[in-house]
């Protein structure tokens, strides 16, 4: 198993803290989509990959997704009964549960605000071992059950050679299997493989593909959950350093968007408010804030292309006229419902916008938000390697094997093939295991 970034073992720096930032995220996380405007996303760049920075938060594939891939893509092996023995594996073996006890503060106040209008809000599963004491708010602390705690042990302990710090640049089909070219801190190198998964992300998987002379369907239709936030600020205090991520999210609008609490450590409360410099001074009472965002199912209209000379690949993605208008109709209805719940200030991430304190203020969001003005930002991005028996749209077939590529298959989030409007780490992992299995002809 190669990977381009470290091994960092379990605990070795603070949750969602500014070391994890420079540590694990690519670029530390600081990555554009060049398009009106940019949208900046984050991926992981260590061994673990998504896993290690993202919240543990775990959704199932919708059903109703699951037939669209079936009938529009012509993806065989995905109906709800077959992919049940995948997901029901993998929340096993990651500890898939609800809080065993008082859910945060923070998420209680969305389904306070929900319950007050009428909307369906719930607490979403988490791959997390709840062992630890209770915080201010009562909710107790876990560990999250990452790659590194659960698969990647299972994997070395059974004989996988794990290589991190090695890149791998291109691959090479030859009459008796595969080459990888790979860069690492002792140079340049040459791995021979008889089947090749890669399993780089949603962006560095096309990259590596299309630099290997594979291009046909791969690249062409990134697509992603783009995202916009809102810092509130109560009068109680809601947030504390050992909070980690809330569990409650707003479904009464989805799939097309969804409500919910983000990381609201000071370092993200102070990025969050990065669009007020006014007001930059709030930051101070951390402790009564916390950043919520809303969330829309984007369309798959995102270009990756590698450059010569590059490590890594130009990402372009625009947004079109009717998203604009669902965010901002999104962006409106978590102000009202963040209202409702009791918020006495508003921060939303338009650039100079005034703060919202009541809800005759909600006329200040525009029908459509400014391109020019609005921080958009994602942390799931996928579909860049739609999977299916389509020629015409898919780049690899049904189990991700790349099509006409003997042995040379691809097993992440660029397999999905459509924004699924809801967290996609359950989707992925249940795929990588119905694939993994097909391969060896175990399924």
């Amino acid at each position: 198993m190669l990977e381009e970034g470290a091994h960092w073992p379990p605990g070795s720096d603070q949750l969602f803290g500014i070391d994890e930032m420079a540590q694990k995220y690519r670029c530390g996380g600081l990555n554009p989509a060049l398009g009106k405007p940019a949208v900046a996303f984050v991926e992981a760049k260590c061994v673990g990959g998504g896993s290690e920075i993202n919240s543990g938060l775990y959704h199932r594939t919708p059903d109703a997704v699951l037939e669209q891939w079936r009938q529009d893509y012509e993806v065989q092996g995905v109906s709800p009964k077959e992919m049940e023995p995948h997901f029901a594996a993998c929340e096993t073996a990651v500890s898939v549960c609800r809080t065993p006890g008082l859910t945060p503060l923070a998420s209680r106040k969305l389904e306070e605000g929900a319950n007050h209008l009428g909307w369906r809000a719930m607490e979403i599963p988490r791959w997390v071992r709840y062992d630890g004491a209770p915080g201010p708010d009562g909710y107790p602390s876990g560990t999250r059950q990452s790659m590194t705690r659960t698969f990647v042990p299972r994997a070395t302990a059974a004989g996988c050679r794990l290589a991190p710090r090695v890149r791998a640049q291109r691959i090479e089909k030859t009459s008796g299997g595969w080459k990888v070219h790979v860069k690492g801190e002792a140079g340049a190198g040459v791995i021979r493989a008889n089947a090749v998964f890669v399993c780089a992300g949603a962006v560095q998987t096309p990259a590596i593909l299309r630099h290997s002379g594979f291009s046909r369907n791969i690249g062409d239709s990134l697509a992603m959950h783009p995202t916009v936030k809102v810092v509130a600020r109560f009068d109680e205090e809601v947030n504390y350093a050992q909070l980690g991520v809330p569990v409650h999210q707003v479904k009464e609008f989805s799939p097309r968007m969804s409500f919910g609490c983000s990381i609201s450590s000071p370092p993200y409360l102070a990025l969050a408010m990065a669009d007020h410099p006014d007001y930059e001074g709030e930051v101070r009472r951390w402790p009564q804030m916390a950043v919520y965002y809303a969330m829309i199912t984007g369309p798959a209209v995102g270009r990756i292309r590698s450059l010569p000379g590059c490590d890594d690949p130009l990402i372009r993605y625009s947004l079109g006229p009717a998203d604009w208008r669902d965010l901002a109709t999104g962006l409106r209805r978590l102000c009202k419902l963040l209202l409702a719940a009791g918020a006495r200030e508003l921060y939303p991430s338009i650039r100079g916008a005034p703060r919202i304190c009541s809800e005759e203020d909600l006329i200040r969001i525009p029908a459509t938000l400014p391109p020019e003005r609005t921080s958009v930002m994602t942390i799931h991005l996928f579909s860049s390697c739609p999977m299916g028996e389509s020629r015409r749209r898919c780049a690899v077939d049904s189990y991700g094997r790349v099509h006409e590529a003997q042995g040379l298959f691809v097993n992440d989030a660029s397999l999905i093939c459509t924004a699924p409007g809801v967290n996609p780490q359950g989707t992925v992992m249940a795929l990588a295991r119905r694939n993994a299995l097909h391969f060896l002809g175990r399924d």
